[in-house]
């Protein structure tokens, strides 16, 4: 049924090659831990990053499907796909900085499961840094204790049996919220200058001093003055989209957000007025309900900033990197195909985020040639929601 399964990830169309790493700071659950895509220095031969790092990813992934026996089968199948980046590849230095995005991923995901989108945004000249969340919704994540350096692994939860899933899904999203305030923090540290160690002892020395690269440290100066933290926005998929969204409201320095398919249901009421920074919703055409679009109008009824569009042919997986699986037994279980080739829906979200982002980070690129998508206007993009929408 679906023969050989591989993942067609594609590299970025922008102007500069893309390098990541993955960082991980302090030694307990209130840690840090993300993967950085990065423009980087052309490199021959150079490694590519895994896409599922781990076979612990895999028995996550697993438990959340309806088949939880499959992660041999997982692993198996797609514990040799790789990213289309450098792994660790030397930072190609800034003399202004990069804008800076913070994506968080969504319920059941972890950092590597939008190298696509995270990787596109890259190759245009950005850091973006893509978090791997301890509230106990990634499929699984991790931290290394001070001691001896052992992996303590955090599973994904369900809602506890008898409490309410409002409640409980709201204590994940401030506490989500609160990571990505962590991340920014994070790196103003090291742009600051402060000696910041990276638990994770890799080859690759991130201590790149604006043009240099050693080799063998941990520290993470190689960021220090290649980040313009005047120009930081934050951006993630479904609980990740609701995440940023509040993520404006408990840190000023956030200038806008980028909310793909957001879940809204997590975000109380009494917060709404406090959003008020533009917040770009791009929805797919599967998923979203009449009470959803509602909630995100009562942002654009405050902002005529905030952009609410649809991706027609689009389900909700077409964010991750899911609907990149090529044969059909994978993307049968996470239904992570819709009509829409998924190439093309790559481009329009990430043009749709270049154009919104050039505006409210007040860059100057070419981005604005992709302006028309914000109105939901261009092919397979419509304003709202198809079932808000005169026309459809």
């Amino acid at each position: 049924m679906g023969g050989t399964q591989s993942l067609a990830l594609q590299q970025g169309k922008g102007p500069h090659q893309v390098g990541c790493t993955d960082v991980m700071v302090g030694h307990s659950w209130q840690g840090l831990f993300l993967r950085l895509f990065y423009p980087c220095l052309p490199q021959g031969g150079a490694e590519q990053p895994l896409w599922i790092p781990r076979y612990e990813y895999c028995a996550g992934l697993a438990n959340l499907t309806p088949l939880s026996c499959c992660a041999p089968l997982i692993s198996l199948t797609l514990g040799s796909c790789r990213v289309p980046v450098s792994w660790n590849g030397p930072f190609k230095p800034c003399s202004t900085g990069y804008p800076l995005i913070i994506f968080s991923h969504g319920l059941g995901a972890f950092r590597t499961l939008y190298s696509s989108i995270c990787l596109e945004l890259a190759s245009w000249g950005f850091v973006v840094a893509a978090l791997e969340h301890r509230d106990h919704s990634a499929s699984a994540t991790y931290f290394c204790t001070a001691e001896d350096g052992r992996e303590e692994w955090i599973p994904y939860q369900q809602v506890p049996q008898g409490q309410k899933e409002f409640y409980f899904r709201k204590k994940q999203v401030h506490q989500r919220a609160e990571e990505c305030v962590q991340v920014l923090q994070l790196l103003e540290d090291i742009s600051s200058g402060k000696s910041v160690p990276n638990v994770l002892h890799q080859d690759f020395s991130l201590s790149v001093l604006k043009g240099g690269l050693g080799r063998g440290s941990s520290a993470l100066s190689f960021l220090q003055g290649s980040i313009d933290l005047s120009r930081v926005t934050v951006m993630g998929h479904s609980f990740g989209g609701v995440t940023a969204v509040l993520a404006l409201v408990k840190e000023p320095r956030f200038r806008c957000a980028v909310a793909l398919d957001a879940w809204m249901f997590p975000l109380e009421n009494a917060l709404y007025p406090e959003v008020t920074k533009p917040v770009l919703f791009i929805n797919s055409e599967k998923f979203q309900t009449p009470e959803s679009i509602a909630k995100m109008k009562r942002l654009s009824s405050r902002n005529s900033q905030t952009k609410i569009i649809t991706i027609l042919g689009s389900v909700h997986h077409s964010h991750t990197d899911f609907t990149f699986l090529t044969g059909k037994l994978f993307s049968l279980i996470f239904s992570a195909r819709g009509t829409l080739d998924p190439y093309k829906g790559l481009e329009i979200t990430s043009q749709a985020a270049l154009a919104f982002l050039q505006k409210h980070l007040n860059l100057q690129e070419e981005f604005a040639q992709w302006d028309n998508l914000l109105e939901g206007i261009g092919d397979c993009v419509v304003p709202e929601a198809p079932f808000c929408h005169p026309n459809l």
